[in-house]
């Protein structure tokens, strides 16, 4: 099988291929550039990701090239997440990285030559029904189908996932025992403009900064200033510089550039039941045949539990989902991801409604 592994630089796509070349295989070694080389502020060093990756590629033989990504992704993930900011949502860079970036332009310009493309994302692939579908990882912690949740049956069906049937742990011993030059890496924190770079700073380049008042939603009173509400995600607690605390961001008022916030014991401010999702991408199909309403699992951002609720679908074409215990900060323009009932197949995501 001709197979073109994504190479990282971290443990796991080390881990992938080293059992890939266990099984017999031959994989071709990738790595995909994405940082801003000529701008000091943005720049994403590599240099150590890649010494890895050759590292890797002679350890085993194999033939490395790295692909430059840069343009791509700044025109279309980065775009995308100023865009979001700006109109007061919070966006996912990491999902629609994988859906336009690593699966969508990779596959364009060298993917499509390849029988399957492997990665160190933890899921797995699942065959029912005649068709694939993603499924979750047996580790709940590392679980990674919530950021491949917008990708498609094109995609999925290209993919080949080691690591979902591995528990992290195992992934470090395999390393470890195998003296993979990755295998005392610390996980990475997330794409590369999110992990390497700050991510305030990284907002303030583009969209700069403008005084605005905090305001106690309960009281109305002022209690504090930050500098631009795109600076702030619904659900927050760190970095709003209050005392007495703790406070979380439960609004935000865009035209007057004003931020919301509420004691951390109010908690019918903070959290809720009920949430609608518009737009929503199927990956393989409607795991549900249309029918409503029906018992799912669900995540709106990366946690190492699914919670339980029920898929309601409306005329209007949003999809309601009702929680089965309150969910804290729900945020417009976020992902919220569905699994079936027993969370073992990601049938896909649409964004939170405002």
């Amino acid at each position: 099988m001709n197979i073109a592994t994504l190479l990282s630089g971290g443990v796991d796509s080390s881990v992938v291929v080293h059992l890939l070349c266990e099984q017999g295989y031959k994989p071709d070694l990738w790595y995909i550039k994405i940082g801003m080389d000529d701008d000091n502020d943005l720049t994403c060093t590599a240099e150590e990701d890649i010494e890895i990756c050759r590292a890797m590629a002679k350890k085993y033989g194999l033939h490395l090239d790295i692909i430059d990504l840069q343009k791509q992704y700044w025109d279309k993930v980065v775009a995308y997440t100023i865009d979001k900011v700006k109109r007061g949502f919070t966006p996912n860079p990491d999902v629609m990285c994988n859906k336009l970036i690593k699966f969508g332009c990779f596959e364009e310009e060298i993917g499509h030559n390849y029988d399957k493309i492997a990665t160190g994302h933890y899921a797995s692939i699942i065959h029912k029904d005649g068709k694939v579908w993603l499924g979750t990882a047996i580790d709940p912690v590392k679980d990674q189908t919530d950021f491949l949740a917008q990708i498609d049956y094109l995609q999925v069906s290209h993919l080949m996932l080691p690591l979902g049937r591995l528990m992290k742990n195992e992934v470090r011993d395999i390393a470890e025992k195998a003296k993979l030059p990755s295998a005392h890496r610390k996980d990475s924190q997330g794409i590369c403009f999110l992990g390497k770079i700050n991510y305030n700073q990284f907002i303030k380049r583009f969209l700069g900064e403008k005084k605005g008042p905090i305001i106690e939603l309960e009281t109305g009173k002022k209690i504090g200033e930050h500098n631009g509400f795109w600076f702030h995600t619904i659900g927050q607690r760190k970095g709003l510089g209050l005392s007495g605390g703790p406070w979380f961001v439960v609004r935000k008022d865009i035209k007057r550039n004003i931020v919301f916030v509420s004691h951390g014991y109010n908690t019918e401010k903070q959290y809720g039941t009920d949430f609608d999702l518009h737009d929503f991408h199927f990956i393989t199909d409607d795991l549900w045949n249309g029918k409503s309403p029906e018992d799912i699992c669900f995540k709106i951002r990366h946690t190492d539990y699914y919670t339980r609720g029920i898929l309601t679908r409306k005329e209007d074409g949003l999809f309601h989902i009702h929680s089965e215990e309150p969910v804290q900060g729900i945020a417009p323009g976020q992902f919220g991801v569905l699994y079936d009932k027993n969370a073992r197949i990601c049938v896909g995501s649409g964004e939170i409604a405002g």
